[in-house]
């Protein structure tokens, strides 16, 4: 019954005369919506803000304008009440127009011939600001069109936004932040009830109020609206007392410019946000920045004017300070210059993630002995950062003193491309893009790389193998992407490494080694001198420090211990001087086991001297150690044997040798280190060694190389190897052809023609590498 009485009335009401007026409106309205639907396009002032939601940096808008977006939680109760009951008390209970008020205004002006009042409401007023026009009797129905349509497609807060955010306030001042800002140095929510009333007033006088020179006229103003506030029971009548009591001393100020190389970075990324909401935490960007400006104005004398710091936090990967040069507005050292986005040589700083890597694929441990002399590597012969050589050396040694030649050694074991892929996880743009052309020098700088990236890369150390992007940009929907780079396991032996403070890249100065930060880090300084890097981190900040010239000038005093490093000990002490005594903790997969002490391999029967060694449990390798070798020698211990030409008569003895690399024995004989070599074998053996162990390394030339010789006047050739302990003499063929004997390690030299080149080294045991190279005359 009841179904059955709504559809007779539901039905009546659409037979009826209003029901068919009401649906034609509605239609009319649809159809003029259709034909003239809202367009909102308005362009706002880039705001940057702190983590805290302080403004930062703020940007002019497309059309030069100080149109700063306000957010609705920055619209107070104060300011809400202020604005409504002075500019549209009736504005929650309108639809866009109050018919009362627009008869009221048409009355008035039809009967005194002249505009004496308006009827516009702030949603009207929304109209005219975002659609500006000639003010007519045919544009004022447009607009209560328009007004009408907003009422519709906006709620009423959204509304009240519209009219805040484009309120005009003289010159290219829009919106009530922008005031805000500009005269108060305060945000919205942050206005009293005086300095409300007081931005309330000046948009319908703008010339006349203006802020900053008719200040004592704008406090009378403000007060008449107080005192209406009053009458309006707005506001409680203590609160209009302390706001009529309220001096007005303002004058206009200039814009926050603080941040200024990631303020340019975010706005080019975001150009259409109108608030871009960062991390950074201002007093920590202050400190640093205050500790750049002051070390860049010390290190100037020296030539060195530009620096670069960026601050990560451990724990969220949100950048907390971001310094990309010393003096922005320094035009002539290019302070503009981004240091933190530009591509720059790493230096030795890419060897951590290098051992780190070999750790994790069981190709070493930290006691493993590599040897640090001079290695030709297809042409490419490394030197050390103090051109010294140290003969055998642990690779812990070789991390903390930044060794070049065992770095080379592990990229040669590992293979470049495993280490390439690490940093393409890492996100190494360049790297990526240089791929192909990138060689064994990648390790020692041979690639580019930004601050930003270096960073990142040992925030990994920091979070346990896992790789994250640092965050310079809040998001409405947080979200994180870790991937895993090295293992956690590996991470530690890198950490227990660099925190030594033992090493050559520990700053000499005792101003900066006085307190010394409880951090793990790593120096780098680029060929040429041109880049000091130096990054360390603890369980709170990983920082990254870079120091040198934009220009790329090199500077012979500049490196990684001396000049970067002081500065990111100084930025630790300060921003983390506090900080609790908690370090990384040792995983339960790193293990501690005996090692030779003279190889770092698993001890034999020949090793007396055994020390403790960290290994990563099934991981790391189980050589057994091979550092000594026994060998047949005559009681005068002038001759050896083989197992085949052993004396029958017994005359003869067991005796171990040190089994030296061939490359070290080369290297002693450079230096004239004395050791025991072993005896030439039995001249009367027939047997042929036809082991692919200890042969001959051909070092000059280089294995299919080109070289130029001049066709009048050709140069001579150097032909020189490294040969095992218990070889005395070498054999060189060219072409198959011999040339000449020599002592092992002599050098020997020819006179090449053009053409293809065959050369053969063949030692006394006839063991025999062959290499090829190409010689072209000029």
């Amino acid at each position: 019954m009841f179904k059955s009485l709504s559809q007779k009335l539901f039905g009546f009401f659409f037979k009826s005369i209003y029901g068919k007026t009401i649906i034609v409106l509605l239609g009319l309205m649809i159809l003029l919506n259709l034909t003239f639907p809202l367009k909102i396009n308005t362009k706002y002032s880039t705001l940057i803000t702190a983590s805290d939601g302080t403004l930062l940096h703020a940007f002019l808008s497309p059309d030069d304008k100080w149109r700063m977006y306000v957010e609705l939680k920055e619209i107070t109760p104060t300011l809400r009440k202020a604005i409504i009951t002075k500019e549209d008390k009736y504005f929650y209970y309108h639809f866009g127009v109050n018919p009362i008020a627009i008869i009221r205004a048409l009355y008035n002006n039809v009967t005194k011939g002249r505009r004496t009042s308006g009827a516009s409401t702030i949603t009207m007023q929304v109209v005219r600001m975002l659609y500006p026009n000639e003010r007519t009797y045919w544009n004022k129905l447009s607009e209560i069109g328009k007004a009408t349509q907003l009422e519709i497609f906006y709620s009423k807060e959204e509304i009240l936004q519209m009219y805040l955010n484009l309120v005009p306030y003289g010159s290219n001042i829009e919106g009530i932040k922008s005031a805000s800002y500009l005269y108060f140095q305060k945000s919205p929510d942050r206005l009293s009830l005086a300095e409300v009333t007081t931005l309330a007033i000046i948009p319908n006088r703008p010339t006349s109020l203006q802020l900053g020179t008719k200040n004592p006229l704008i406090v009378q103003e403000r007060n008449k609206w107080l005192e209406r506030f009053r009458k309006e029971k707005a506001f409680e009548n203590q609160a209009i007392n302390d706001a009529t009591k309220e001096p007005l001393q303002v004058s206009r100020h200039e814009a926050p410019k603080l941040v200024p190389h990631l303020a340019l970075r975010l706005k080019k990324q975001y150009p259409d946000e109108p608030t871009i909401r960062t991390y950074i935490k201002q007093p920590i960007q202050a400190k640093v920045e205050q500790i750049v400006g002051n070390y860049a104005n010390r290190v100037r004398a020296m030539n060195i004017h530009n620096a670069a710091v960026l601050v990560i936090n451990n724990e969220t990967m949100q950048v907390e300070s971001y310094v990309g040069s010393a003096d922005f507005y320094n035009k002539t050292d290019g302070g503009q210059v981004d240091g933190i986005q530009a591509i720059r040589s790493p230096g030795s700083a890419l060897k951590p993630v290098l051992y780190a890597t070999a750790f994790d694929k069981g190709l070493i441990t930290p006691k493993n002995i590599i040897n640090d002399v001079p290695t030709n590597f297809s042409g490419f012969e490394p030197e050390n950062f103090d051109k010294k050589f140290n003969g055998k050396v642990t690779v812990e040694f070789a991390l903390a003193n930044s060794l070049n030649i065992p770095a080379v050694k592990v990229v040669r074991d590992l293979g470049k491309k495993e280490l390439i892929e690490v940093l393409k996880k890492a996100n190494f743009q360049t790297v990526k893009k240089q791929e192909k052309d990138l060689g064994l020098s990648i390790v020692l700088g041979g690639c580019g790389v930004t601050l930003e990236e270096m960073t990142q890369l040992y925030a990994v150390f920091a979070n346990h193998g896992k790789w994250e992007k640092a965050r310079l940009k809040r998001e409405a929907k947080e979200s994180r992407s870790v991937s895993p780079l090295v293992s956690p396991e590996s991470c530690f032996l890198i950490t227990q490494i660099l925190s030594q403070i033992k090493r050559p890249d520990l700053p000499n100065n005792f101003d900066y080694t006085y307190r010394l930060p409880k951090i793990a880090w790593k120096t780098g300084t680029s060929f040429g001198k041109r880049d000091a890097w130096s990054i360390g981190y603890n369980k709170k900040y990983t920082i990254g420090v870079w120091v040198g010239n934009f220009s790329g000038e090199g500077v012979p005093e500049l490196s990684g211990a001396e000049i970067a490093t002081p500065l990111l000990f100084q930025i630790f002490n300060s921003i983390d001087y506090n900080s609790n005594n908690e370090w990384f903790q040792q995983p339960k997969n790193v293990v501690s086991r005996q090692v030779c002490a003279e190889s770092g391999d698993l001890p034999n029967e020949y090793c007396p001297n055994k020390i403790l060694d960290y290994s990563i449990r099934n991981v790391s390798h189980t050589h057994k150690c091979a550092h000594i070798k026994q060998f047949f020698v005559n009681y005068a211990e002038t001759i050896s044997y083989c197992t085949q030409c052993l004396p029958m008569d017994g005359n003869y003895k067991g005796k171990n040798y040190m089994n030296y690399a061939p490359e070290l024995i080369s290297f002693y004989e450079l230096k004239h280190i004395l050791y025991e070599r072993i005896p030439p074998h039995n001249l009367a053996c027939t047997r042929v060694f036809g082991t692919v162990n200890n042969l001959p390394v051909i070092t000059n030339p280089n294995e299919g190389s080109e070289y130029y010789i001049n066709a009048k006047d050709p140069q001579q050739m150097q032909l020189a190897c490294q040969a095992a302990n218990d070889v005395k003499e070498v054999y060189w063929y060219l072409n198959d052809k011999l040339l000449r004997k020599a002592k092992a390690n002599q050098p020997v030299f020819f006179v090449p023609t053009a053409g293809k080149l065959r050369i053969s080294c063949t030692d006394d045991k006839g063991r025999s590498s062959t290499i090829s190279v190409t010689i072209k005359s000029e």
